[in-house]
């Protein structure tokens, strides 16, 4: 499979550095794979990068590299700065905030999968609701922090220049703002079921 590997030579500043690719299950190598390359091996984050092949600023990055034209020996530039110290602290932070938020979004898909187990009966008709009230609070919680979170990243603010952590931030916060949409969706579907519990022991009581 050695069509799979290529090594091209990128030129940034004085530096040279060979890179070499191989392209995962038999895929393309992507114009993406390299800037990623890159990112690790300069520090340069790939929103900051420019790469210029034959003279020609290469953008689209989910294309592969040999539509570009660049095969195996190609020589590359690559123009770019490194992050400053203190965006680099602030990717850092926003970092600790994304692990926080898959953290929550774990216990939300637990709550979610228990919800549907319950709608299909895993559980004695008698001890529903009871379960349901927990859910519902385990929900709670979640949409609890998840809000905590938008708050956090709410109170950063980030200099226009800090490219990189401004659309992190961005994700982030689009990221957050679909769980909480989901939470509101879990929050219904369990009051829904509640309603229909309650309907049906009030029809066996009368």
């Amino acid at each position: 499979m050695a069509d799979n590997t290529v090594t091209v030579t990128v030129a940034c500043g004085p530096a040279k550095h060979n890179i070499t690719l191989t392209a995962q299950d038999g895929n393309e190598i992507l114009l993406k794979d390299l800037s990623e390359a890159l990112a690790e091996l300069t520090g340069v984050p790939a929103p900051s990068q420019k790469l210029i092949f034959k003279g020609k600023s290469l953008k689209e990055m989910d294309q592969s590299l040999s539509s570009f034209g660049i095969k195996q020996g190609c020589k590359l530039m690559m123009i770019g700065k490194r992050n400053s110290p203190e965006e680099e602290a602030e990717l850092k932070k926003l970092k600790e905030i994304e692990k926080s938020v898959e953290q929550t979004a774990k216990k939300l898909e637990k709550v979610d999968g228990e919800l549907t187990g319950l709608k299909n009966g895993f559980l004695a008709k008698d001890l529903q609701a009871e379960a349901l009230n927990k859910l519902d609070y385990r929900v709670k919680v979640a949409a609890e922090q998840f809000m905590k979170i938008l708050e956090q990243m709410d109170s950063m603010s980030l200099p226009e220049n800090f490219n990189d952590c401004r659309m992190k931030k961005k994700g982030l916060v689009k990221m957050v703002q679909g769980f909480l949409a989901q939470c509101d969706k879990i929050e219904a579907s369990i009051s829904d079921h509640l309603a229909k519990i309650q309907s049906k022991n009030l029809a066996l009581a009368e």
